[in-house]
């Protein structure tokens, strides 16, 4: 009578090699970095000019604006690599 072909044994499973992120572009640090700073000299900027500077017509939306600014600059820092 033939004989069946054994089965193959599951050999232990490689895990598959996970690639390496690359790594961020030259200008993403002096980015993130600066719209960071950029935001908080936008804010004392009009604190200390009494709300006048840096854009008069905007009154205290440009607290929100310096803030946007520097918020930008911390989110890129959950990408930084």
């Amino acid at each position: 009578m033939p004989e069946s072909k054994p089965r193959k044994r599951a050999s232990a499973a490689v895990p598959p090699v996970k690639s390496q992120p690359k790594p961020n572009p030259v200008w993403y640090k002096p980015v993130m970095f600066g719209l960071m700073i950029i935001g908080l000299l936008w804010i004392i900027t009009f604190y200390i000019s009494e709300a006048t500077l840096p854009v008069a017509a905007w009154g205290s939306w440009n607290i929100l604006a310096g803030f946007g600014i520097a918020i930008v600059g911390f989110l890129m820092t959950t990408r930084w690599r």
